[in-house]
């Protein structure tokens, strides 16, 4: 079992090996073309208070069965999350994230979490579930396994490979600035390219295509670019959110690599919009949010306390903006 103090000595050298490429990662440049026909990550959300953020956008009919047999496919070989992809009984293929040996900072909880927030307020999410633990059948035998983010490979969802956040049809649009806002409002720390995903989504006989941030385990904890905390409370709350606004342009406290994506790019009137979105959920919704991931109660009381904090000072950069505009 590996420590944490040895556990953070070889992240810090990972991401200081990573860094490099991670500081590279462009200024985003909007696009004069119109955005291609069929492609879209958000669609507006006209029934957020129905909306049902413990199964999610994909409902409880494509949810992992907690009793059922995992059949081994095949290990993960790659990443510092361990995982594998099993079928189930039904023949439906699952990629399954596991906690990293230790307990250390699990991602496939926070995952489910972060996932169930940006669906709610109308950001494309795949069919994402948290199973804390499962029964797993390979040529040995069956064991139990610790559980983690089980993500279905549904039929209606074809992997087309990434999408950049520097380049795309998006680039400068509410959606598009209101979804690194959310991410930054979650102090997610990983916002690499390759964490994102188009799918070919089909729809009856329309094909898709749904640009979509996917790999968003990494946040609820700290903004630090070196081993960053995840889903870790008491860090979370000493974390800041925005410090002010300059020329027009909102300061995130954002200490991350991917400084690029929100220095001196996101007005107040973005900001504004993403807030007034996630201020819609009610109560349950966040606990049911955060239920979807396995959380404990006390942590997502905490968590919440804290996100409403960021949403309310996010929603009062538009009130702020309306009272100038009256003047």
């Amino acid at each position: 079992m590996m420590s944490r103090s040895l556990y953070l000595a070889a992240a810090a050298v990972l991401t200081a090996t990573l860094g490099l490429a991670c500081a590279g990662v462009k200024v985003p440049v909007a696009t004069t073309a119109p955005v291609p026909g069929g492609a879209s990550m958000w669609v507006e959300p006209t029934n957020i208070a129905d909306r049902d953020l413990f199964y999610g956008p994909w409902g409880p009919e494509r949810a992992p069965n907690p009793k059922g047999v995992y059949t081994l496919v095949e290990r993960k070989h790659t990443g510092v999350n361990l995982g594998l992809t099993v079928k189930d009984e039904q023949g439906r293929e699952w990629s399954v994230k596991q906690s990293y040996p230790g307990g250390l900072d699990p991602e496939g909880p926070i995952e489910v979490v972060v996932s169930r927030l940006l669906s709610a307020v109308g950001y494309h999410q795949p069919p994402v579930y948290f199973l804390p633990a499962f029964t797993l059948k390979d040529d040995f035998g069956k064991t139990v396994e610790v559980g983690g983010r089980f993500r279905l490979k549904d039929a209606s969802l074809k992997d087309s490979g990434y999408w950049k956040w520097e380049e795309n049809p998006f680039v400068g649009t509410k959606p598009y600035q209101g979804l690194i806002v959310a991410l930054t409002m979650f102090n997610s720390t990983d916002l690499k390219n390759t964490n994102n995903t188009l799918y070919e989504h089909k729809n009856g006989d329309l094909i898709e295509q749904w640009y979509v941030a996917r790999d968003i385990g990494s946040a609820l904890g700290d903004a630090n670019p070196i081993a960053a905390r995840k889903g870790h409370p008491d860090s979370f709350e000493t974390v800041p959110f925005i410090l002010g606004v300059n020329n027009g342009k909102v300061a995130f406290a954002y200490n991350g690599w991917y400084k690029n994506l929100v220095r001196d790019r996101i007005t107040p009137d973005e900001v504004a919009w993403i807030s007034e979105l996630l201020g819609r959920l009610s109560d349950k919704q966040w606990a049911d949010a955060f239920r979807a991931g396995g959380i404990d109660p006390a942590d997502a009381r905490r968590f919440i306390t804290k996100l409403k904090e960021k949403v309310d000072q996010g929603r009062s950069l538009g009130a702020r903006t309306a009272d100038r505009d009256r003047q």
